[in-house]
């Protein structure tokens, strides 16, 4: 059986608490929080071909770069299509330009509304086709 997930890579705890929170509003979703890289491969481990799965990253990361977590994922056989949605409070004009090459869904800038950006999510979700 499929599921519906939502990878949140956000190093922040208070940031990543407020958006998982927020994310339980979606229809039948299952949450799953990583602190840095090194986690949200350790979770992506478990994707299955069936699931379908959004992830939100922060760019700033305790060990990696967001923007190269993204690459990473982009590359990935299973993950390439995944749709991907970067938060920072970087108001460095560059990035909106490198995620939009690199397919990324939506940039937020921090701080942002954890309820718009679940919403967004949501809408991500329900946009994959479903497996049964």
């Amino acid at each position: 059986m499929s599921r519906r997930l939502v990878l949140i890579v956000e190093d922040s705890r208070d940031l990543a608490a407020n958006l998982e929170i927020a994310c339980m509003a979606i229809r039948n979703v299952e949450v799953k929080v990583a602190m840095g890289a090194g986690e949200a491969w350790a979770l992506l481990a478990d994707v299955r071909p069936e699931d379908s799965l959004v992830i939100v990253t922060d760019m700033r990361l305790p060990d990696a770069d967001g923007m190269d977590l993204i690459r990473d994922v982009k590359r990935h056989a299973l993950l390439a299509s995944t749709p991907v949605v970067a938060v920072s409070g970087d108001a460095d004009p560059s990035i909106t330009h490198q995620l939009a090459q690199l397919g990324v869904k939506a940039f937020y800038k921090k701080p942002y509304s954890p309820i718009a950006v679940a919403h967004h999510l949501g809408s991500l979700l329900d946009a994959q086709p479903q497996s049964a």
